[in-house]
């Protein structure tokens, strides 16, 4: 009961706001995170909020759930301290911060949360003063006193020489005619500025950070008489190049400029919308080996994905990366965006050497290295950088890696590293042509493989697709990751060695002298015609080792019963081909006989109904073989276990039949009750 009342009580608190009144219209994630902080700090009394400060730095954040159990913040750790929460102020000898900040001007209100130096400025120009403190509704983004200290000396200087005009005009840029709270401040909008109608971006993420041209607000939404403060972290200047034409100007874009000539996304990168572009300085393109380079630029579409793979679909600010998150580029691709300490990553590399770059149509970060996708590459380096090195190395010593560096459509079934943990096999003729069946001649995807799927391979065979419940396997050998789909071809990471069927179920028993006995047994049962025809069959072939271990009496019974021979063999024969790949936990498989086999992988081990397999895997054209040291039994028939089950009833119906029978000696009346249990009996 005490566990429910806490959680009516957080739920109310949720839904209440901080005078009482029941929530309104959806919040924003910036009022989200607040009300978490609020939450978290409610405790230490009325609007208090929880701040997490990262340790080292002056930077605090609001905290959210996420970050409130993690403490940390870009891989860094933090403390907690517990704040006023915005608009709000303490009362001395009293618990938090139960009043609410006295109303004042524009003016006065940025000396309050902190920006005393924009105050400064302010006293320095003839005219904004007297604006901000008198009448009107006006929001001003006021940068904290950090923000102004880390501005370069030189910017500094050409703003404080020409106060009544570049001064004036820059802060300025940081107000708006109007009253602008954070619930408005919506993701990709702009603002129009006091200056020269110049816009201001604005970006709302999920996380609840909120920017204005890339600068994070600190404290928000404190109210004056004539408008409202937002807190700032940087000096925020005017924008007015679009992404292309930065690229032009910038000398370390030089080879990037080519790039987007030759790939016609100059058209994107200048028209409207929010991007990010993740720069490669002409560094970055100077690390590929001249070779691979040469080859994207001059294949028009390895080109555009290589570029498309830069851009990312909506604008991110540096400020707003706080952890790691997922985030779509143009080409349909995601990178993994996150940060650690000051530094931006991208998939978990540092390779963002300036950041927050802003453009009209969004912001641009410089990374020196270059992102080439997937779909830019050849199969070779696909391969060499997946956990198949060792099949490449193989395919070099055979000579046929030049299949997987050219323009041939091809999917490669690439084995794992693991395989070869016994070493690697000798390359000879045999050997080439079963790497050649590792090829097959058309660019597939694992998605659109469906089970009885044949595959033409470079060696001339034809491999079957098998679909199972867990697993997606082509003959013997399953699919162990997801593709990798490179320019002309795909990568198939598979679980084994493709062993392609040499002939029917009937030729590998043949050739195999294991199972002389058991092809006699067959012959004499009539099964070949069966095993020799076209069909889909798993055997589960008796060694002769797996004969020979039964009685002579019984093997010689067996052989001399034509039909209990038929019957026995047909049991070891399933009417589907599985895989030991495809087995999974437990697979109940249906003979020809009738019954059904129980067939099991445990710690890599196959098993028959409970009995070890000795060789998994020996494919066939029309099935699979695995070599078993055991004859398998049929169980009982199930007509007999339906009638151990009449056997049990009849019992007991014996038994109170008895029962009453004894009675009915004592009484007349029992006498009928007593013959229709014997009726029962008879039935």
């Amino acid at each position: 009961m005490a566990l429910l009342m806490r959680l009516l009580t957080l739920a109310l608190a949720l839904s209440v706001g901080p005078a009482g009144t029941l929530a309104g219209p959806a919040k924003s994630p910036y009022q989200l995170v607040l009300q978490h902080s609020r939450l978290r700090g409610r405790q230490h009394g009325p609007n208090v909020c929880a701040v997490q400060k990262v340790i080292g730095t002056n930077k605090k954040y609001f905290t959210n759930c996420k970050q409130w159990y993690q403490r940390k913040i870009c891989g860094k750790s933090t403390v907690i301290s517990y704040e006023c929460c915005p608009g709000y102020e303490k009362v001395p000898g009293e618990k938090g911060c139960p009043a609410a900040l006295p109303l004042s001007n524009l003016y006065e209100t940025m000396g309050v949360v902190g920006s005393t130096t924009t105050q400064l400025y302010t006293d320095r120009t003839e005219k904004l003063r007297p604006e901000m403190e008198g009448p009107g509704s006006f929001t001003i983004f006021a940068p904290s006193n950090e923000a102004w200290s880390s501005l370069p000396a030189e910017v500094l200087d050409s703003l404080v020489s020409n106060v009544n005009i570049e001064l004036l005009n820059a802060l300025r840029y940081h107000m708006v005619d109007r009253r602008v709270l954070t619930d408005e401040l919506k993701h990709g909008m702009t603002l129009t500025s006091m200056y020269q109608n110049s816009n201001i971006q604005i970006h709302h993420y999920p996380n609840g950070i909120v920017t204005v041209n890339c600068a994070r607000l600190l404290k928000a939404d404190h109210h004056a008489t004539n408008g409202v403060v937002h807190l700032i972290d940087k000096v925020i200047s005017t924008i007015t190049n679009n992404i292309q034409q930065i690229i032009e100007i910038e000398d370390t874009f030089e080879t990037l400029r080519a790039a987007v000539a030759a790939s016609g996304l100059n058209t994107v990168l200048e028209g409207d919308g929010q991007f990010t572009l993740l720069a490669p300085t002409n560094e970055a393109f100077e690390k590929i080996p001249a070779e691979t380079l040469n080859r994207i630029l001059g294949d028009p579409e390895a080109l555009r994905d290589l570029l498309n793979n830069h851009i990312l679909k909506s604008a991110m600010c540096a400020e707003a990366i706080v952890a790691g998150m997922s985030m779509e580029t143009l080409g349909g691709t995601t990178l993994e965006v996150g940060c650690s300490g000051d530094k931006l990553t991208i998939n978990g590399k540092a390779v963002i050497s300036n950041k927050d770059i802003l453009a009209t149509n969004g912001v641009i970060h410089f990374i020196d290295e270059l992102l080439i996708p997937d779909s830019a590459k050849t199969l070779l380096e696909l391969a060499g950088e997946s956990d198949v090195s060792t099949a490449i190395d193989i395919l070099k010593q055979a000579g046929l890696d030049t299949h997987l560096s050219g323009k041939e459509q091809l999917t490669f079934l690439a084995p794992l590293n693991s395989v070869f943990k016994d070493g690697v096999p000798r390359i000879d003729a045999q050997m080439k042509t079963l790497l050649l069946n590792h090829m097959v001649k058309e660019q597939l995807a694992s998605k659109y493989l469906y089970s009885g799927q044949t595959l033409d391979t470079l060696g001339g065979k034809k491999l079957r697709v098998f679909v199972y419940r867990n697993s997606l396997c082509i003959e013997n050998s399953c699919i162990a990751a997801h593709d990798k789909r490179g320019r002309f071809g795909t990568l198939f990471t598979m679980d084994r060695m493709l062993t392609p069927p040499m002939g029917t179920v009937m030729d590998v028993l043949k050739g195999d002298n294991r199972f002389s006995m058991l092809v006699a047994a067959i012959q004499s049962a009539g099964l070949m015609e069966i095993l020799n025809r076209e069909g889909v069959y798993t055997v589960f072939a008796p060694t002769n080792e797996a004969f020979q271990a039964m009685p002579p009496e019984e093997l010689n019974k067996l052989l001399a019963n034509a039909k209990e021979l038929t019957n026995i063999l047909k049991y070891h024969i399933g009417d589907e081909i599985l895989v030991s790949g495809g087995i999974g936990a437990l697979v109940r498989l249906k003979s020809l006989q009738g019954d059904k086999l129980e067939v099991s992988s445990k710690n890599n081990v196959v098993s028959v109904n409970k009995e070890p397999v000795a060789e998994t895997d020996i494919m066939a054209t029309n099935g699979v073989v695995y070599a078993i040291n055991t004859v398998l039994q049929p169980p009982a028939n199930r007509p007999q276990e339906r009638g151990d089950e009449m056997a049990d009833s009849a019992l007991e119906i014996f038994k109170q039949a008895s029962a009453y029978s004894r009675a009915a000696q004592r009484s007349v009346r029992l006498a009928p009750v007593y013959q229709r249990l014997l009726e029962r009996m008879k039935h």
